[in-house]
Formats: structure tokens, C-alpha cells, sequence
């Protein structure tokens, strides 16, 4: 399998790359973070992540910016229904981190708002992919896998405030602060509405 293309970059459009690599010229198909990435280097050494789909018919490569896309890529296409095309889609909408924290937090109406897939597959992506990221975010005492993101918004919406208002407010909050921090300028966020 080709995990890693690295060339000069002859050609871009808004679907795929041409990487030169010792004469011969691969297209990669990217998305997102990638192709804003590569945008202006034509001519220039560029290196990308690759996952290599075989079909019956063809070979298709798909380039990735870092490791962690690939990662959340290689996922999305475990899931029934998702190719490869459909989650490079997925996946030059929202970055691997949101998705994965969505996923993560189980809330299905963000996954569909930010992504753009319609509600079936959300639930079907969260029920298929929800407990691959234990590693990443530990249970809570109720057992469920959820971010400080998550946390906060629940927060709020027991303070009376209504989900879209939490939500909106948290996402504005800098993603290093901790829970009880996020809360506390939330509903200053909140306030100042």
C-alpha cells in the first residue's frame, strides 16, 4: 500500500493533485485542510498521507495533510455506506478533531451541521465509530464517553439556557480551557447577547 506520496506538485484543481515523484505522475484525490494546504505550491516539493482504495476497476489515492485525517478517514470508510469519496467529502467540511468529537459526545444534530451528511448516516457513524476514541477521552461516571465541550454545553442547558444557545456560546470558547472555565466565560458569551 502507498502510505506516504512525496513530489512536486504539477497540477491542482478542486478535486485532485498531480505529485510528480521521479517522472511519473500521481493523481490524488483531496479535500479540505489538504487542498487549502497545496493551494499556491504548484512546482514546489510537497509531501502528503495517502491511503490507497483498490477497486475493480481502478486504483484511487487519496491524500491527507496529516496523520490524524488519515486516521479519522480510514474510520469513516469502516462504516457502512461511507466510501472513500463520501468521507474525503465528510472530511473537507469538518476536521478530524470536530468530528471526532462529535462522534465522541454522541450529538448527531452538530455531526450532521457540520459535516453535511443527513441524519442517517450521522447516527449510523456515532453507533459504528462512538467507541473507537476511548483512548482519547476517558469514561465518565455515568460510563459515557463525552469532551469538555460536551460537559459545558450540558452545563449550561441546566442552568435553563436552550441547547442551540449553549452550543453556539461553547463554540466560541478557546478549546484549551478547562470545563469549569469554559462555563464561567460561556455565559459571560451568553450574557453579552
Amino acid at each position: 500500500m502507498i502510505s506516504r506520496i512525496s513530489g512536486t506538485l504539477i497540477h491542482l484543481d478542486l478535486k485532485a493533485a498531480i505529485i510528480d515523484v521521479a517522472g511519473v505522475g500521481y493523481k490524488v484525490y483531496v479535500g479540505g485542510e489538504c487542498l487549502e494546504a497545496l493551494a499556491g505550491n504548484i512546482g514546489q516539493q510537497v509531501s502528503l498521507f495517502t491511503y490507497l482504495a483498490v477497486r475493480e476497476t481502478a486504483l484511487d489515492l487519496y491524500g491527507f495533510k496529516n496523520q490524524e485525517t488519515l486516521d479519522m478517514f480510514e474510520l469513516l470508510i469502516t462504516v457502512s455506506g461511507i466510501g472513500p469519496k463520501s468521507a474525503l467529502g465528510i472530511l473537507g467540511l469538518a476536521s478530524a478533531h470536530t468530528l471526532r468529537e462529535a462522534i465522541v459526545s454522541e450529538d448527531i444534530s452538530y455531526l450532521t451541521k457540520v459535516s453535511g451528511i443527513g441524519k442517517k448516516s450521522a447516527e449510523k457513524i456515532v453507533l459504528e465509530l462512538k467507541g473507537k476514541f476511548k483512548d482519547d477521552y476517558g469514561p465518565t461516571p455515568s460510563g459515557k464517553d463525552v469532551t469538555k465541550e460536551a460537559l459545558a454545553v450540558e452545563a449550561l442547558k441546566s442552568l435553563g439556557f436552550d441547547e442551540r444557545e449553549a452550543r453556539d456560546a461553547v463554540k466560541k470558547m478557546d478549546k484549551d480551557l478547562g470545563t469549569e472555565d469554559m462555563i464561567k466565560q460561556a455565559l459571560k458569551e451568553i450574557g453579552r447577547s
